[in-house]
């Protein structure tokens, strides 16, 4: 497929169809939707899907999580007019910062950090990651930034999983995903029949 070439289709949600599989076994994801960023369009049409359910919010500040949600969330920012915060992976941060651990989707024990310089009570945060799985780099992303005082107002991602830490995510914050209710069973199964 030439990504670069694929042109809207009037689809919802049409740049999903960009995703590739994971040709690498089990150590990685089931599949890996950077492919889509390569598209202009595509990343374009992602971000606006994304940003549907917050056009009335007062958003101040964009946050991504390390790595992938990095790419998505400035792409965000840049649209919103705002700035972007980077939530890291623990010890590559060089000012002072606040740390919390978290298990990842692949059940590893990690930490991310933020900069404590940028989170305080009354500014609203966005937050977005590529994907979420089991929820718990999210979740550990949102204790940081409400720990600061600062207020999540949402989160975003291509897709939000219906695992017991998407369902949280779903319930107690706004949020938004790029995913078509027809494909949410394929999500949740972790296998697109597209792929096949």
């Amino acid at each position: 497929m030439d990504v670069l070439a694929v042109r809207a289709n009037g689809r919802k949600a049409w740049y999903l169809s960009l995703m590739a599989p994971n040709t690498k076994g089990l150590t990685f994801a089931w599949l890996d939707p950077s492919r889509l960023y390569c598209n202009s369009q595509g990343l374009a049409d992602c971000v606006k899907d994304l940003l549907c359910p917050f056009q009335n919010d007062t958003v101040d500040l964009v946050a991504g999580i390390d790595a992938m949600g990095f790419i998505l969330g400035a792409a965000v920012a840049t649209t919103l007019g705002k700035g972007f915060l980077a939530v890291r992976k623990a010890g590559h941060l060089c000012v002072e910062t606040q740390s919390q651990q978290y298990t990842d989707y692949s059940g590893r024990e990690k930490t991310m950090e933020v900069r404590v310089d940028m989170l305080k009570p009354g500014l609203r945060v966005l937050l977005v990651d590529q994907w979420i799985e089991t929820g718990g780099t999210m979740k550990a992303a949102i204790k940081l930034v409400e720990d600061l005082g600062a207020t999540v107002v949402g989160v975003a991602a291509i897709a939000i999983e219906n695992t017991e830490g998407g369902k949280w995510i779903k319930k107690h914050y706004k949020h938004a995903h790029c995913i078509p209710e027809e494909l949410q069973e394929q999500i949740d199964r972790q296998h697109l029949e597209s792929f096949s």
